[in-house]
């Protein structure tokens, strides 16, 4: 199940724009954005928590893409 980070980041560490949400996740994942109304990107970032590997996804709306 994917959790949100206690401190999140300010910007999106992997494009360095503002990011919509994040969500941090410890299991297998599926990402399908071709037809998606809110996002237009999401930026993965690996992570570790407590030696566990983690990948964080900083998702991205149309508009946040269009300035960055």
């Amino acid at each position: 199940m994917p959790q949100i980070p206690f401190e999140p980041p300010d910007m999106c560490p992997v494009c360095n724009t503002d990011y919509d949400s994040i969500s941090e996740h410890a299991e297998g994942l599926m990402v399908g954005l071709h037809h998606n109304d809110q996002y237009r990107r999401v930026c993965f970032e690996p992570y570790a928590v407590d030696g566990q590997a983690r990948i964080r996804f900083y998702h991205h709306t149309h508009q946040q893409t269009e300035s960055g």
